[in-house]
């Protein structure tokens, strides 16, 4: 199923030249889709909590603080601000005033949300943080805002989190739902759609499912790794039950979520959009190309400057 394209005009930078505000501007996400704004042009004022966390931001961006669990402390990196990039990292017990702030101060909104509403059993799952998204979406739907919706599939880079120290520690991967497809997407593909959305005409009412190119299982991600490693990873099969008894109680409630989705699509191919290629005139990255650009964090300890 392909997303709507919306009809745009293209800008290198805002309108009115005032700055995009970027929430979550130290995460990971964030970070990086400041990195595309900049390079194009696009004035940025990043939100942080503590302005030490924003030493290694680009030379220009403007740093304000403000935390979205004490939104009085959001007008003043709201002032002059036409258009927000909103990433939700609090609990959801101020949303309602954050957005009633941004409605009161801004104009646009691109929200990075989750596929919630896709038709495919890997995103119908039970799932805390979908609720949370389910619901700052209707309130950003209840006020005056121009508001986009990106809601990004499985991310790449999970495999680094997932399988990178059992491959540096041996080359094997032990892991559930090995026949489990998804479609990974390249974090740069993802933040370099939210940037064209934070600054192009015509993406407002816009919502868009993110996804790779295309629907690879598992354990072919994990031989994808090793090829480009160039040794051969084995994968074996957990059972739901030892990857959950493995697995730290802190962790349990994304574990239990992570299993009811691959469980769910299993024998079915992944949800595959064309985002990528429809608002960036240009092929998205494959999981290989992606596993290529980052075969050495597969390999490095973590922390390692060699």
């Amino acid at each position: 199923m392909k997303p709507a394209a919306a009809t745009t005009t293209r800008h290198a930078s805002t309108a009115d030249g005032s700055p995009v505000l970027i929430t979550g501007a130290t995460g990971r996400v964030g970070r990086s889709v400041i990195d595309h704004l900049v390079s194009s042009g696009v004035p940025v004022r990043a939100l942080v909590r503590r302005p030490e966390a924003a030493a290694t931001l680009p030379t220009g961006v403007e740093v304000v603080t403000g935390d979205l669990t004490v939104p009085e402390s959001l007008d003043g990196a709201l002032q002059a601000v036409n258009t927000v990039f909103l990433v939700w990292t609090a609990p959801p017990q101020t949303a309602s005033a954050v957005v009633e702030r941004l409605a009161a101060h801004t104009q646009r909104v691109v929200y990075l949300s989750a596929p919630h509403r896709t038709p495919h059993p890997f995103f119908q799952q039970p799932n805390p943080m979908a609720a949370l998204h389910a619901g700052i979406e209707r309130l950003i739907a209840a006020t005056s805002l121009e508001a986009t919706i990106i809601r990004p599939g499985m991310f790449a880079s999970n495999a680094l989190a997932w399988w990178s120290a059992s491959i540096r520690g041996g080359g094997v991967v032990r892991w559930p739902y090995g026949a489990a497809e998804t479609a990974p997407i390249d974090d740069r593909d993802l933040t370099a759609v939210i940037a064209r959305t934070l600054y192009e005409d015509g993406h407002a009412g816009g919502d868009y499912v993110v996804t790779g190119p295309e629907s690879i299982s598992q354990a072919e991600q994990v031989s994808i790794i090793g090829d480009v490693l160039g040794c051969p990873i084995t994968f074996e099969e957990l059972s739901p039950e030892e990857f959950r008894r493995h697995a730290p109680e802190a962790a349990r409630p994304a574990v239990d979520m992570l299993l009811a989705a691959w469980n769910a699509t299993m024998g079915r191919p992944a949800y595959v959009t064309s985002a990528v290629s429809d608002l960036l005139r240009t092929p998205p990255r494959t999981f290989r190309q992606w596993a290529t650009d980052h075969a050495t964090a597969f390999t490095d300890e973590p922390g390692s400057t060699a």
